[in-house]
């Protein structure tokens, strides 16, 4: 082996593990390895029976399926002639129980403000606003679009659609009118519902007045009327005979709506991903295989119990919200926090802040947010008392080892697993993740396949790779109930993105390691990985070296053409403090990666940059600077889905 594969491998290979305590597993809903191997290898064996009987016993049904699951992926059906309902199962089922006075949400928003929700009172809000939805004509297969900010309303009329049959499509509030437009015109929605505004550091973000430029000159002409929630307080535009009050319409509704009946694979929702042409895919889940996925794996991997309190930091604009916030935790009686602003206001002890008066004992959160919190210092989590943590994970990326550690030491104190979980839009829920109660935790690793994931490492040409203590690229092989089933109105780009590569497979476009105990670790994209002179570098490995130079906070590597190593690195660096000798710093940093990989992985460009361009969930979104270093920026695709577009134009400029 060279010097240089020596280097990588040191830098892949990790050694240190931490497995869960006695006392831990012991109480685990999933406890011991060979309980989680008689689930993984029965789910394996008879998928048909291992889901069938998890949807019998896990689910209330108005009908019973007849068959689990018919045809292979992607025209794959599951509970085939069931009818059955995600608002019954989220709420009214619960009201039969002692839950019903349990807490379903507490919320806080920015300012301070904060409401809880017990079961009974949700049911009541949901039932009200489906009877709004019922008087303004939305029926059963409509579509309805959420452009809100993080208030309990949005979780309201997300059931309310739910408990009425219609689609919903969630908007991230941070996007742009032109990106509603696009969306509404790609699902044909009949309804919006929006809010004046939200608050986000201290600032109101106005969101009304994004969806009115967003309807101007007939831009969606399938919306007949627009429902808005009234935050902030601010004035905003009213269009007489289109726009409606939240709180006007929910003063003269009932609050007896019975959930409607639902074929199993009924539309819950669409939720659009942006891709590199420009045109968002509207990636279509459906009713029965969804909640059943988000409802069993937000019991194994977070292993939720009866008196947790439960936090997922995510916006309910991203999968992650829909999943993790709102249907996986509600299926399971759980009691969800939601939370309205940013981690660093007023101050960057905010986070710690809440889990001390909220007493929170589960915490899933972004690893880009775990390294702010790196930066920002010890200092502000020592200041609070975080012993009702029990459970940690994170969710959006891989994380880096170092910040692992950190999240593990700082804020679990030692004490508390982390669950790092993979898992994509298209997959509904969580695929890959370490177990709580089993899995000797290796930092950086997502581990384990769930039960019912069948998860291959695969060659360029399609061949399965079958021994340990490899990489290849990620696929699965058999069908999970909440796998995509198509793209909206369009399945043949459905059929072509996810299933047209390798016959058989649902190939995730990721790249993966896999260790010699079988855990997966996710390399990422397979257009990430940077073939400098036939050497491959997953572009994290990279990013890892770099970001030890002490100049640095977070980075981010692209390959760009290059006339000698076919492609070159191009690194995008985010600086500790103002940067007043480019050159030294540049000069540590590639001394830095020289000692931790090897001189070949040395970037051939540093450009520093005050942020990068970021998705909402915390991905970066590296086919952007792939296009600025090729000096392409002209063609950068669609950049809707950013957190802050305005970076681009920065990254742009800064060109080196």
């Amino acid at each position: 082996m060279s010097d240089v594969s020596n280097a990588i491998e040191s830098v892949l290979h990790e050694d240190r593990k931490f497995p869960p305590s006695p006392e831990f597993a012991a109480h685990a809903h999933i406890s011991s390895e060979k309980q989680y191997q008689d689930m993984w290898q029965r789910a394996k064996d008879d998928p048909a029976g291992f889901w069938g009987e998890l949807a019998l016993s896990e689910l209330e049904w108005f009908k019973p399926f007849d068959k689990a699951l018919e045809g292979t992926m992607p025209e794959n059906k599951w509970f085939t002639g069931g009818r059955i309902n995600v608002s019954y199962n989220c709420l009214d089922r619960h009201l039969k129980t002692w839950r019903k006075n349990k807490a379903a949400i507490i919320w806080e928003g920015e300012p301070g403000d904060t409401r809880t929700l017990t079961y009974q009172q949700l049911h009541h809000e949901v039932c009200k606003f489906a009877r709004v939805l019922d008087k303004l004509g939305i029926k059963a297969g409509d579509r309805v679009t959420l452009y809100m900010p993080m208030i309990p309303e949005l979780a309201i009329a997300m059931l309310a659609c739910a408990r009425v049959g219609a689609t919903h499509s969630i908007i991230f509030g941070g996007f742009s009118a032109d990106a509603i437009t696009d969306r509404n015109h790609d699902a044909q929605s009949k309804l919006i519902v929006t809010a004046d505004g939200g608050w986000r550091r201290g600032k109101e973000i106005t969101l009304k007045d994004k969806v009115d430029a967003s309807l101007e000159g007939g831009k969606s002409p399938s919306v007949e009327k627009v429902v808005v929630v009234r935050r902030t307080g601010s004035d905003v535009d009213m269009v007489e005979g289109r726009d409606l009050w939240w709180h006007d319409l929910m003063d003269n509704a009932d609050a007896d709506r019975e959930a409607t009946p639902l074929d199993s694979e009924h539309p819950l929702f669409i939720l659009y991903t942006s891709g590199s042409t420009g045109k968002p895919k509207g990636v279509l889940h459906t009713t029965a295989g969804y909640l059943l996925g988000v409802t069993m794996t937000s019991r194994w991997v977070f292993d939720l119990k009866d008196e947790d309190t439960y936090w997922c930091t995510a916006d309910i604009g991203w999968v992650t919200g829909h999943s993790y916030i709102v249907y996986g935790p509600l299926s399971n009686g759980a009691t969800t926090m939601m939370y309205e602003g940013a981690p660093n206001w007023p101050d960057y002890g905010r986070f710690w802040d809440m889990i001390e008066r909220h007493k929170v004992n589960i915490f899933y959160t972004a690893p880009t947010a775990i390294r702010a919190f790196v930066k920002w210092g010890d200092e502000w989590p020592q200041q609070h008392d975080l012993s009702s943590l029990r459970l940690l994970g994170t969710v959006g990326e891989p994380i880096n080892p170092e910040a692992w550690m950190w999240y593990h030491r700082t804020i679990g104190g030692e004490r508390c697993p982390v669950v790092d979980t993979w898992w994509q839009t298209e997959t509904g829920g969580i695929l890959i993740s370490s177990l709580a109660g089993v899995t000797d935790e290796k930092p950086g690793y997502a581990a384990w396949p769930l039960p019912g994931v069948q998860p291959v490492l695969l060659t360029a040409d399609g061949k399965e790779i079958a021994e340990n203590e490899v990489e290849g690229l990620l696929a699965i092989k058999f069908p999970w109930p909440s796998i995509i089933r198509t793209t909206y109105g369009d399945h043949g780009r459905c059929r072509q993105t996810y299933f047209s590569n390798y016959k058989g497979y649902y190939f995730t476009g990721d790249g993966a390691r896999r260790d010699a105990e079988g855990r997966y670790r996710i390399i990422g994209r397979v257009d990430d990985v940077i073939n400098v002179s036939g050497h491959r570098f997953g572009t994290a490995e990279i990013e890892n070296a770099i970001n030890e130079s002490e100049w640095v906070v977070e980075s981010a590597v692209v390959g760009f053409p290059h006339d000698i190593k076919g492609q070159g690195i191009y690194a995008y660096v985010i600086a500790e403090k103002h940067v007043d000798d480019p050159d030294k710093a540049r000069a540590d940093i590639l001394a830095t990666v020289t000692k931790v990989i090897g001189p070949i992985a040395k970037p051939d460009k540093i450009q520093f940059v005050s942020g990068l361009p970021k998705t909402r969930s915390g991905k970066i979104m590296r086919r952007i600077l792939r296009k600025v270093a090729e000096n392409e920026l002209n063609s950068l695709g669609d950049t809707s889905t950013l957190l802050d577009p305005a970076v681009v134009d920065e990254i742009k400029a800064g060109r080196v």
